[in-house]
């Protein structure tokens, strides 16, 4: 189901999801995108790092904060994401991503939602900001992008 701009509120949240973050998972992405590095594929290597254990790769977490945004609005062009690393999100360790709608604009037809990725203590790990456009309706132009 598409969302429509007119239905959003702000202050709507856009659902919990709690991704997979297992080493398996962490691994393959790491391996995917060429950041084969002991700090995200090993607990050993990333304790000699000085790290607690092996760390999600900022950018896996930044994807799975755009994820959030598709699951609640399918079909939506998330235009900007903007992140702050406040502490690492740790490989093996239930997260918890949620959001919620704090801006809306009526020209631009784009919403703007808070962003933060938890551990289960609800310590903020991740933060941030995305700016999605959502579906317009059928037929309807879009506006000039002076």
């Amino acid at each position: 189901m598409r969302r429509r701009f007119e239905d959003v509120d702000i202050g709507e949240e856009i659902g919990v999801y709690r991704p997979e973050m297992g080493l398996e998972s962490v691994c393959r992405f790491a391996h995917a995108t060429g950041m084969k590095f002991g700090r995200f594929t090993n607990h050993e290597a990333a304790r000699q790092e000085g790290l607690p254990g092996a760390i999600v790769p900022g950018i896996m977490s930044q994807g799975i904060l755009v994820a959030v945004i598709h699951r609640w609005a399918p079909g939506c062009h998330v235009e900007k994401i903007d992140t702050i690393f406040r502490a690492p999100v740790l490989v093996d360790a239930p997260a918890i991503c949620r959001g919620v709608v704090t801006q809306k604009n009526d020209t631009e037809r784009t919403v703007e939602i808070d962003l933060t990725i938890t551990n289960e203590a609800e310590e903020t790990r991740v933060l941030g900001m995305a700016v999605v456009r959502l579906d317009r309706d059928p037929g309807e132009r879009p506006s000039p992008r002076i």
